[in-house]
């Protein structure tokens, strides 16, 4: 069946040769943005496996305007359209969860692209179900990691739903071709090539940067940004002011904590997604948060990135410096020695994995004690702690850890017992070394 919608553009319902051997798809829920990967997306799914498309676009605090993607999607005939508000529910119940363990990929990456994949899984298979679909979709490559963070994420919510990820199906490999396709199909689409120049050197017709935004961060990476060498220009970065260009006065900052998670600034109680964004205003304006680092991708390659977290970098540091007064010394160093694969979880999308689920009630256990008020210092790219304070849980006893007198709440005496007896061990194994000579 083909049929006209809109201002000439056609939309075929037909099914293509070899969809039979891919499995027959009813319906399929298309994580959607209105770009030009998921709009050519969308009318590709019409034609290649002749089903309806339901379409779901999110708004993770990316700082778009949605409506042209239900304007779009509606100009390909789609009767189920969903555009849901979701910042809230993404800084409370994953960035925050995240944050608690002090999350840091590599040694680096605060995991900002990784942490949302998550939550449009779990949407997209909650609108399948809704809607009856029998399969999902997303534009993400046969590359990357986000293929399998939505994936996993899918099947650990869905086991038997069907994905269809077009980029390991279709033969447009390219932005051209992507581009030719949306041309042939009066696909509407912005789309500009661009000249990039750094240090005089002008480098004409290459694509550009490809941005992934979310509340938590910018990302930018592909185009010029393959060359692991090449330092981009100041104008692509989006929410923070260079260093360099930032205020000359520092700006201090006092942040309240209520079991590990930020629930005032300055003094001003507020959501979570509301925090997190006063934090990516106040951080943006200092130069806080930029990051250029070649990663290792699950799938197995390298991959240079530029990502932008003001307020999570701010978040990262606060965090550490309220647990470092509230947090027993053991716990810390268990919490330490859990982070990175915390970290590595969320960076290969098994957050919704029995040991993440695991890792996290522990972490959250360990935060029952982290209440009362930071206060950093931003200045120039940098975060600074100049105070921390828990009025009910401080561990930190200033009778016993002064260099003062006093009184008698510390016998100095008792150290001489507790280093020997750590000091046993190398005395025994010095004692064999020097007998041998």
């Amino acid at each position: 069946m083909t049929g006209k919608i809109g201002k000439g553009v056609k939309v075929t319902r037909v099914m293509a040769q070899g969809v039979q051997n891919k499995g027959r798809v009813n319906k399929v829920v298309l994580a959607y943005s209105g770009g030009l990967d998921t709009s050519v997306i969308l009318k590709w799914l019409q034609d290649t496996y002749g089903c309806e498309v339901v379409t779901f676009t999110a708004d993770i605090g990316q700082g778009e305007e949605l409506e042209p993607a239900r304007r779009k999607a509606k100009l390909f005939g789609v009767r189920s359209i969903f555009i849901e508000d979701l910042r809230e529910e993404f800084v409370r119940d994953f960035v925050f969860p995240m944050f608690r363990a002090n999350a840091v990929y590599e040694g680096e990456y605060l995991l900002g692209t990784s942490i949302a994949r998550p939550l449009i899984a779990k949407r997209l298979v909650e609108i399948a179900r809704k809607t009856g679909a029998d399969a999902i979709s997303h534009g993400a490559t046969g590359k990357g990691n986000d293929q399998v963070r939505f994936e996993l994420g899918a099947y650990a919510l869905m086991p038997n739903v069907k994905i269809i990820a077009p980029w390991r199906e279709w033969d447009l490999l390219s932005r051209d071709k992507l581009l030719a396709y949306a041309d042939r199909h009066g696909i509407p689409v912005e789309y500009k090539k661009r000249s990039v120049s750094n240090n005089g050197a002008n480098r004409r017709g290459g694509a550009p940067y490809s941005m992934d935004a979310n509340l938590l961060h910018v990302s930018y990476e592909g185009g010029i940004l393959e060359d692991p060498a090449f330092e981009p220009e100041d104008s692509m970065w989006r929410i923070t002011v260079s260093p360099e260009k930032a205020p000359n006065r520092p700006e201090h900052v006092e942040l309240a904590y209520r079991k590990g998670d930020i629930v005032a600034v300055n003094g001003r109680r507020m959501p979570a997604a509301a925090v997190l964004t006063e934090l990516n205003r106040l951080g943006g304006k200092h130069g806080v948060g930029r990051l250029d680092l070649v990663e290792n991708r699950y799938v197995g390659m390298k991959s240079r990135g530029c990502y932008e977290t003001p307020g999570g970098t701010i978040m990262l540091r606060a965090h550490r410096a309220m647990e470092s007064i509230t947090l027993d010394r053991e716990v810390l160093a268990l919490k330490d020695d859990l982070m990175p694969r915390y970290a590595r979880l969320i960076y290969n999308g098994y957050w919704f994995s029995p040991e993440r689920r695991l890792l996290q009630t522990l972490i959250d256990g360990s935060q029952e004690t982290v209440n009362g008020t930071v206060r950093v210092k931003l200045y120039k790219g940098t975060v600074l702690v100049t105070g921390r304070e828990s009025r009910t849980d401080s561990l930190f006893d200033p009778r016993i850890s002064t260099f003062d007198d006093d009184g008698g709440a510390y016998n100095q005496a008792d150290a001489a017992g507790f280093i020997k007896l750590n000091a046993l061990r190398l005395r025994i194994a010095a004692n064999l070394k020097n007998r041998r000579r």
